[in-house]
């Protein structure tokens, strides 16, 4: 059984450690919150309840899930990686800034670690990786939400999401601008990004859709090998709606396979 330990302890933190235990796919050995949240983490978790990474390590996990946004990755990934020990990032938008990239990509070679990112709320990340190798002409990402996950993000400054009453585009642009934008929502375009044709030549459309029932994620790409054209409907999760149910379910699958006999790839 894996021994996992949760960084940050927010909707999808709580939301992955009660799919583990139903699933008996890992047990929670760790959590890694902000001291102000402390309190409300030991309330709802047995396991240790800790700030940083180096006291974490002390309950010796074999896997860290980064939950806690674009800057839980940022001030623990390093010592997680660096610390000889895989890390499963949710929060992969935060990738998009190439410094961050980079240092994180140092410190797991020094510490003979992985970093992992999950397919997310998306399918055809498999697809798109395998096809990077025949040759990608183009990759264009789709997001289509519900008005009220835009609320409180950047979309508010390119869009009167009051007076939104149809299917509104507020966003062109590539994956890194989309990603650096919009960090609590553009995780699938940077998973898509890294999948394809990297930040710069992935095309991301963003819409707000006072209809949208869920998530609507598309991915489209074409290339040597021919056609892609992939669409999830996702349902949101009860306490936040900026993030597809299938986001930590995508993590408990990820878990999962490390250990399982037969797994696909």
């Amino acid at each position: 059984m894996e021994r996992v330990a949760i960084i940050g302890y927010g909707a999808i933190g709580r939301t992955l450690d009660r799919l583990l235990q139903k699933a008996g796919a890992g047990q929670v050995v760790a959590v890694i919150t902000l001291p102000e949240l402390a309190a409300a983490a030991r309330a709802e978790q047995g396991a240790g309840v800790h700030a940083t990474v180096a006291e974490a390590l002390a309950a010796e996990p074999t896997l860290f899930v980064e939950c806690g946004g674009h800057g839980a990755l940022r001030a623990h990934g390093t010592a997680v990686l660096q610390g000889g020990v895989d890390l499963l990032v949710a929060s992969v938008g935060a990738l998009s800034d190439a410094a961050l990239e980079n240092g994180l990509r140092e410190a797991a070679e020094r510490g003979r670690a992985q970093i992992l990112i999950p397919s997310g709320a998306l399918g055809g990340l498999d697809a798109l990786g395998s096809a990077r190798h025949a040759g990608l002409e183009e990759v264009r990402y789709t997001s289509v939400k519900a008005v009220q996950a835009w609320r409180g993000t950047h979309a508010e400054k390119l869009v009167d999401l009051d007076k939104v009453e149809r299917a509104t585009e507020f966003f062109a642009g590539n994956a890194r601008d989309a990603a650096r934008l919009f960090p609590q929502n553009a995780n699938v375009a940077a998973a898509v990004a890294l999948a394809g044709r990297g930040f710069e030549g992935t095309s991301v459309v963003l819409t707000a859709d006072p209809a949208a029932k869920g998530n609507r994620h598309r991915i489209q790409a074409k290339g040597a090998f021919g056609m892609i054209d992939v669409t999830v409907e996702g349902r949101t999760l009860p306490d936040n709606p900026k993030t597809s149910m299938l986001a930590p379910m995508s993590l408990l699958r990820a878990i999962e396979s490390r250990r399982s006999a037969l797994r696909i790839v």
